[in-house]
């Protein structure tokens, strides 16, 4: 069933949890979230990126994963990740997202207020959630490419939200787009004092290959929404380089494609095991 993201971020707030969002190249990989949230019975979000829209349309994205979550067993958002601009912002609730993220990280303090409030304001007419960001996560997002981490200031944050509106917030702590040269080194406690500042969900990004104890620890301390790209990105590759190393003639191209998104699935049924601990922790 299509839903919004403020429907199961609240839900999460409230219940302790957090909801795992995981971000979609074409459709085997949206079709594996979706089937892993429904395994799992478990709301879920399907998210893309900025290159993403520009490489298949936000039209046919829209559909496709709306398409997709109206027929879900279980509640699915459609969200726009980091997204650059209210053209963007725009065209994504007109493709029939139901929540979207505007990224002003990059801009000083009053310029990313006065970008998330224009923002805000679109959202608000349409009844679409809007996330937005303060402080800066580190790696390679898209073409965008980070001049270094930013931790989010509390204070700041509180300030933030009250003069834009958002409905959640994604916050620096030491996550880094892209992969890891090394364990990272996150100021988890961070979370719980933003967490005690602010009432709206948190959100952690780059949050592939943080230790699943870590994210643990970050949603214990407010983290409603747990983002994962690059993790699926690999495990799909696996998968479609297996299938091709193992059948070499094969040409229909659902063989290696089916392959990647059963490699995608089991990753997703993991990383929303971790998101939500309701489940018997011997489940897998």
């Amino acid at each position: 069933m299509l839903s919004t993201a403020k429907e199961m971020m609240s839900a999460a707030k409230k219940g302790g949890y957090a909801v795992g969002a995981f971000n979609i190249e074409n459709m085997e990989m949206a079709q594996a979230v979706v089937f892993a949230a429904e395994e799992m019975e478990s709301a879920v979000i399907l998210q893309t990126t900025p290159s993403t829209v520009r490489y298949a349309g936000i039209k046919l994205l829209g559909r496709m994963l709306s398409a997709l979550a109206e027929e879900a067993k279980v509640p699915v958002a459609v969200h726009l990740d980091h997204g650059a601009d209210l053209a963007m912002v725009e065209k994504a609730a007109n493709a029939g997202y139901s929540s979207i993220m505007i990224d002003g990280s990059r801009l000083d303090f009053e310029k990313n207020i006065t970008l998330t409030k224009q923002a805000a304001k679109i959202c608000s007419v349409l009844g679409i959630p809007l996330e937005a960001e303060l402080g800066a996560v580190g790696g390679k997002e898209d073409d965008a490419v980070s001049g270094g981490l930013q931790y989010t200031d509390p204070g700041e944050a509180g300030e933030f939200v009250r003069r834009t509106g958002v409905f959640s917030l994604a916050v620096g702590i030491g996550t880094s787009h892209g992969i890891y040269s090394g364990p990272p080194k996150l100021d988890i406690a961070r979370v719980g004092l933003i967490a005690k500042t602010v009432e709206i969900p948190l959100v952690l990004h780059g949050t592939s290959g943080v230790p699943e104890a870590d994210v643990s620890a970050c949603i214990n301390q407010g983290i409603c929404k747990v983002n994962y790209a690059t993790d699926l990105r690999l495990e799909f590759t696996k998968g479609v380089k297996e299938a091709i190393s193992e059948s070499p003639d094969a040409y229909d191209p659902k063989i290696y494609l089916s392959a990647g998104r059963e490699r995608v699935k089991q990753a997703v049924k993991r990383r929303i095991f971790v998101c939500n601990n309701k489940f018997n922790a011997d489940y897998f």
